[in-house]
């Protein structure tokens, strides 16, 4: 089962929550531009990112930055996640340093009874749908503690990836027409490459084939409609699918549940 909120606080406007009994599911790879922070309850959850294999026990978080690369396999594993935007942690990590820069967490699942404790206490008071004051003071708790802790880097605020130029090149290029049909050729001419080394050199640099990120990054474009609120057949036309169950298959995927599920379930604070 998935249990959802209907509590609104302005500061988490457009965030998604999961919380989910029983996953059996696999996910494919995929990013966020978003942060991705949660705990296992119960368990296992096999992590695939950042080129490594790593299980996920009970009673332990786990923190994916915008952008990282991930999927995985779920073995009966209950988990409460929720996707803050850059500019939440960005914004608190000003508050708490003076200068506004997006943290950077280098340490995937972090096995912390303060920090789990603290967000344990903030996912309680969403699902409770406590007062605003209490939900947010709970937020900036476990936040603060886990950018006080586990941020061992900040990067300039709005984040610029470090990549190689012929790669960023393409991958903004990518971003910026994510609704048309994108061709090897023009991401080959776009790096200045032939397509037989393009292949290799973008695999090698996101650990995806050019095919899979576009999906990747499709999905998470239409995410976005679905919790504006749009249609899902719009959706899937706006993010650039051929069809709604072209569009549907690829979002259960990578999420382990349908579009619809979040459309009807309010996922959204």
């Amino acid at each position: 089962m998935r249990y959802t909120c209907a509590m609104k606080l302005p500061l988490l406007s457009d965030t998604a929550f999961e919380n989910i009994a029983d996953s059996t599911d696999n996910f494919a790879f995929h990013f966020h531009d978003t942060y991705t922070i949660g705990l296992t309850h119960r368990g296992l959850f096999t992590s695939h990112y950042e080129h490594r294999i790593i299980p996920v026990y009970e009673h332990t978080a786990r923190i994916i930055n915008p952008g990282e690369i991930h999927g995985g396999e779920s073995h009966a594993w209950q988990y409460t996640n929720f996707y803050p935007d850059a500019e939440l942690l960005s914004t608190l990590y000003e508050q708490m340093y003076g200068e506004k820069k997006m943290p950077i967490f280098e340490r995937h699942i972090i096995e912390d009874e303060a920090f789990f404790r603290r967000l344990i206490a903030f996912f309680q008071a969403v699902y409770a749908d406590e007062a605003a004051m209490i939900v947010e003071s709970r937020l900036i708790d476990a936040l603060g503690y886990l950018i006080a802790h586990y941020a061992q880097k900040a990067a300039p605020y709005p984040l610029a990836y470090h990549e190689p130029q012929a790669m960023s090149t393409v991958i903004e290029y990518i971003h910026d027409n994510i609704e048309t049909d994108i061709t090897l050729n023009a991401l080959a001419k776009t790096a200045h490459v032939s397509k037989y080394h393009f292949l290799r050199l973008f695999k090698n640099h996101t650990g995806l084939t050019p095919h899979q990120y576009i999906i990747a990054g499709r999905v998470c474009k239409a995410k976005t409609l679905v919790m504006q609120g749009a249609p899902l057949s719009h959706v899937a036309l706006e993010a650039g699918f051929s069809g709604q169950s072209h569009f549907i298959r690829a979002f259960r995927k990578i999420y382990g549940y349908s579009p619809k599920t979040l459309q009807k379930s309010n996922f959204i604070l």
